[in-house]
Order: structure tokens, then C-alpha cells, then sequence
């Protein structure tokens, strides 16, 4: 089997890295493209588990499945100079955010199509990825599409696109909750004194003990605060303050917006001219 990346950014670049030390295919088997030059030639210098190819020209042909691993908006541009090296035998994976299946199908004239949504922590082998494939991938298709995907953390099989959209607002996007929630304790550590790196330290620890405990045991999040708190106690007041000011709405409404906006990202030109008109 032959598996080709196409784009080398974060993401790609991930998947490429952590497939290649799985040792699940040879360096040979493993291929990588991106239009940069000079990111292509960094990445022949830095001798990693996988081939860098010049052309599509070269790679595309003879892979057996394919990573989209590009922004959505190079979607169109990218599926045309593809579409006439592709044969119906072939899979390709997308991790673009709110391109469907349907318009992949459609932009590469194949079937075989599985849209994924990683998250950042894939970076360390932390990922968490939903997936949905097309009806026409077998069963052993799915096996291997399962092994890549989970060489940069874990998978979960899902039954609709719409919930590939909803990991999105989650998964995808939710380690930005997470800094955003850590940049605001750091922030709130340094006004009381502390240097940078303290402030560092006390408020990643404070995460990580926090998920370690949370995953060791059943107890719910609200039962963990209901550990960490007592009547009339400084953790209640942090509680009550966050609870005064709405804050758990927020995160609701924050959670919505990119979902929807993944909806957004995945409508075709003409649903969106239709849904102008309907709001016309």
C-alpha cells in the first residue's frame, strides 16, 4: 500500500511524521507533496520516514490512499489539477474543514472518500479524530483508514457529516477553548505576583493533574467540583463568579459558532445563493 499526504502544513505534516514512526509502511510507501518549494526542500534536508515528491505527476498516480491535507479555500484549485490522475480504485482522506463528501465525489470523480476532522494534539500523539466514510469503502478499507488515523492519538467512527461538523465546534476547535481558558489563569497568575514561568507551571499542572483525575475515574465534572469545593470556600467563590457571569453559556455559544461556521464552510455555491434568497 502506498499513502500519499498532499499538503505539508500542521496537520499534514503530522500525519506524515507520525505514520512514518509507526512503522506501519516503508519510507518508500510513504510519500509527500506541497506546491512550496522551499518547504519541500526543508523537508528533503530533514530525513524524515517518509519521500518528498516534486510533482503530483510523480505520487498521485500510483498511491492508494490519499490525505487532503490542504485549507479549504485551495479545495476547487486542487480537486481539478487532481481529478484526471485519479482512478475509482483509490481513497482519499480529507481533513478539510466543511468540505463534504458529496463535493469531493464530485470534484475528483471518485467514491472512495472519508472526511476526517483532527485536532491539534495530534501534534503528540494526543489527537482525537471523527471520521465518516462513504458508503463504497470496505470494511478492511476502513481498518487501515482507522490505523493511519489513530497513529496521532485516537479515532471515533461517526454516522453523519452533520457530526463531523459538531466535532469540529469540540474537538477541532476545542484546544483553543482550552489556551483561551489557560491564557486568562496565567494572566490572572502573573497580576498576583508570580513570574512567567511559574505562572506556567502552576496553571499547565493544574490541567494536566485535573485530566488525569478525570480520566481515571467516573466521576462527572461536576462532581469533581463538588470534591474540589466547600460551602463558603475560595473554590466556591471562583465558581459562583463564573456562574454570575455566564461563562458556561459562553463556552455553549463559542462551541455553536464553530459548528455553524463549519456548516457555513461546507455549503456549495448554489445553497448558499438559495439561502440568500430565502432570507431575502
Amino acid at each position: 500500500m502506498k499513502v500519499l499526504v498532499i499538503g505539508a502544513g500542521n496537520m499534514g505534516l503530522t500525519y506524515a511524521s507520525a505514520i512514518g514512526k509507526s512503522g506501519y509502511l516503508k519510507k518508500e510507501d510513504l510519500m509527500v507533496y506541497d506546491k512550496s518549494i522551499e518547504l519541500r526542500e526543508t523537508l528533503k534536508k530533514a530525513n524524515e520516514n517518509f519521500e518528498v515528491y516534486d510533482t503530483l505527476e510523480e505520487s498521485l498516480p500510483v498511491s492508494d490512499i490519499i490525505f487532503l491535507a490542504v485549507k479549504p479555500y485551495h479545495n476547487d484549485e486542487l480537486m481539478a489539477e487532481m481529478k484526471e490522475m485519479m482512478n475509482d480504485q483509490q481513497l482519499v482522506i480529507s481533513i478539510m474543514a466543511g468540505v463534504t463528501i458529496e463535493t469531493i465525489q464530485k470534484g475528483l470523480g471518485i467514491n472512495k472518500v472519508v472526511r476526517a476532522m483532527p485536532n491539534l494534539p495530534a501534534q503528540v500523539g494526543k489527537g482525537m479524530t471523527s471520521y465518516l466514510a462513504a458508503p463504497e469503502i470496505s470494511r478492511i478499507e476502513l481498518w487501515m483508514v482507522e490505523d493511519l488515523l489513530n497513529s496521532t492519538g485516537k479515532s471515533v467512527r461517526v454516522d453523519s457529516q452533520m457530526f463531523i461538523d459538531a466535532s469540529t465546534g469540540i474537538s477541532g476547535s476545542g484546544p483553543a477553548y482550552v489556551f483561551y481558558f489557560m491564557e486568562s489563569m496565567m494572566e490572572a497568575t502573573k497580576s498576583m505576583g508570580f513570574s512567567d514561568n511559574d505562572a506556567k507551571v502552576l496553571v499547565s499542572t493544574t490541567f494536566e493533574g485535573a485530566i488525569e483525575l478525570f480520566n481515571k475515574n467516573k466521576l462527572s465534572p461536576n462532581g469533581w467540583m463538588k470534591r474540589v469545593a466547600s460551602k463558603g470556600g475560595t473554590t466556591q467563590a471562583a465558581l459562583d463568579s463564573l456562574e454570575d457571569n455566564n461563562v458556561k453559556e459562553l463556552i455553549h455559544d463559542a462551541a455553536y459558532a464553530a459548528f455553524n461556521r463549519a456548516v457555513e464552510l461546507g455549503q456549495t455555491k448554489e445553497e448558499k445563493e438559495q439561502l440568500e434568497e430565502v432570507e431575502k
